[in-house]
């Protein structure tokens, strides 16, 4: 068994570094798809067999060696030729940057993925259901959105705060880095200022540990924060919408990012904070609207919505994420932690392309544990809700016609398992390189239409939890 654990381990370093599947291997190599997976279930395999896959494996590890600007026959060898240039130190720099999944940065997927999914709406009910349990104070309710998304979250929570709390201020922060998701987010907003006028807006590119005081915490950070002030004039939800479409160069110029050399995900160029508010409520306001260096965490409902990438160590998570989002609760606010759980039609399509395919590694228990650990003594007052799987858990459909899936998925059009694909690939995090392997070989459609037709459609399982800090 050591052996074959070994052997493993060495197929999964292979496909990581050579961005193919784990199935295409098996095929390639020993004409089985599921051969990794057989292995994974412990079943036995001949000696010839392993032979032939460490055959294989050395010598494809020679060729990348010895002949690395050749045009090689694995996606990743010929990637890495037409890209080199230079040294070979210049060469294996330029690679890990493409290798670097920018997960948050694929927009055409993730817009495809909030426009056919209902998690965004599913989730906005979810967060709402926290306001009975605040007890906001002078002189705003404040409320922090660690992911802003395309605004279809934050815009459902700010209807229900109106509904509930109509003659409160709201001081709403935003943490968005990308362009594209702050003018969606933005271009919802004008409504929400005509109904409930005592409404602050701010949006920020800060990172989690910056964003709940928006205040950068390197001092050269600080002293090139790009702070925008936006009073919004007149009384209309016209006039409010053309005023923030007049700022779409501002934004282009405020929100620019930076690929991150070691995970690829965008980074600020510059911190820019933008503060929006009604300009007739500026006076009623002025205790609500912040100030540059001025601003302070104490939030009464935070909401963290997928807001790390399912992959990424439970202490990246926990350190960079969670912690920072509790210590900046309120006495009596709420965290409201939702990320994506499996035990779905959707992972079992990426399973039945990817056998053994494990991308949620951390469940809500694994991570509410490590973060009691890393607050320590110093945050005796927060309390860490798992809750019963019949609570935490809940389940959110992709889109489609009852009569569009039946049991011989003959009505099934290709834009619906396109769409299926598309969301269940988004959901499980798979790494583009991955993707056009599979997608190369056309399996991956039946893979989603026999799911489709087994299900009677495809839905996705999220969890949630709850940190909140006791009242004064």
């Amino acid at each position: 068994m050591n052996e074959q654990t070994s052997l493993i381990a060495e197929i999964e370093a292979y496909c990581r570094q050579a961005g193919v599947a784990e199935s295409t291997f098996g095929r390639r190599v020993v004409n089985d798809g599921k051969f990794v997976g057989r292995l994974r279930d412990g079943k036995g395999v001949t000696t010839a067999t392993v032979a032939r896959v460490r055959s294989y494996l050395t010598e494809q590890n020679e060729t990348a060696i010895t002949e690395p600007k050749s045009v090689a026959s694995e996606p990743a060898a010929r990637n890495k030729s037409q890209k080199s240039n230079g040294s070979g130190r210049d060469g294996e720099r330029v690679e890990k940057k493409k290798s670097a999944f920018r997960f948050y940065d694929n927009r055409q997927k993730y817009l495809m993925f909030v426009n056919t999914c209902s998690e965004k709406w599913v989730i906005a009910e979810r967060a709402g259901m926290e306001l009975a349990h605040i007890h906001p104070k002078p002189p705003a309710l404040r409320v922090f959105d660690a992911g802003m998304g395309d605004g279809t979250v934050i815009t459902g929570v700010m209807r229900e705060m109106h509904r509930r709390f109509r003659t409160l201020p709201f001081y709403i922060v935003g943490k968005e880095i990308s362009l594209e998701d702050v003018r969606l987010s933005l271009e919802k907003m004008s409504d929400r200022f005509y109904e409930h006028p005592a409404t602050v807006l701010i949006v920020t590119n800060l990172y989690y540990t910056e964003a709940p005081s928006l205040t950068p915490r390197s001092m050269q950070a600080a002293a090139t924060l790009n702070w925008i002030d936006v009073p919004l004039a007149g009384d209309s939800a016209h006039e409010f919408h053309e005023q923030i479409k007049d700022l779409q160069p501002t934004l282009a110029e405020s929100w620019q990012v930076k690929p991150s050399e070691k995970t690829g995900n965008p980074l600020y160029v510059r911190p820019s904070v933008m503060v929006l508010y009604r300009e007739d409520h500026k006076f009623l306001l002025n205790s609500v609207i912040p100030r540059p260096g001025q601003g302070y965490a104490d939030y009464d409902l935070i909401i963290a919505s997928q807001p790390y990438r399912a992959r990424m160590p439970i202490d990246f998570k926990i350190q960079k994420v969670i912690a920072p989002l509790s210590r900046a609760l309120a006495p009596g606010g709420r965290l409201l932690g939702i990320h994506s759980h499996g035990r779905d039609p959707g992972l079992e399509i990426i399973r039945r392309v990817w056998p053994g395919e494990t991308p949620f590694i951390t469940n809500r228990h694994e991570l509410l544990k490590g973060l009691k650990q890393e607050l320590g003594k110093t945050h005796r007052d927060l309390n860490f809700n798992a809750y019963a799987d019949k609570r935490a858990l809940f389940r959110y459909d992709m889109h489609t016609l009852p009569s569009e899936v039946g049991d011989n998925g003959a009505g099934i059009g290709t834009s619906t398992l396109l769409a299926a694909w598309n969301a269940a690939t988004y959901v499980a995090q798979i790494e583009d390189e991955r993707l056009e392997e599979v997608i190369a070989e056309q399996d991956y459609l039946d893979a989603t239409r026999s799911v489709l037709n087994e299900y009677k459609g495809l839905w996705f399982n999220d969890e949630s939890y709850v940190v909140s800090r006791r009242r004064d």
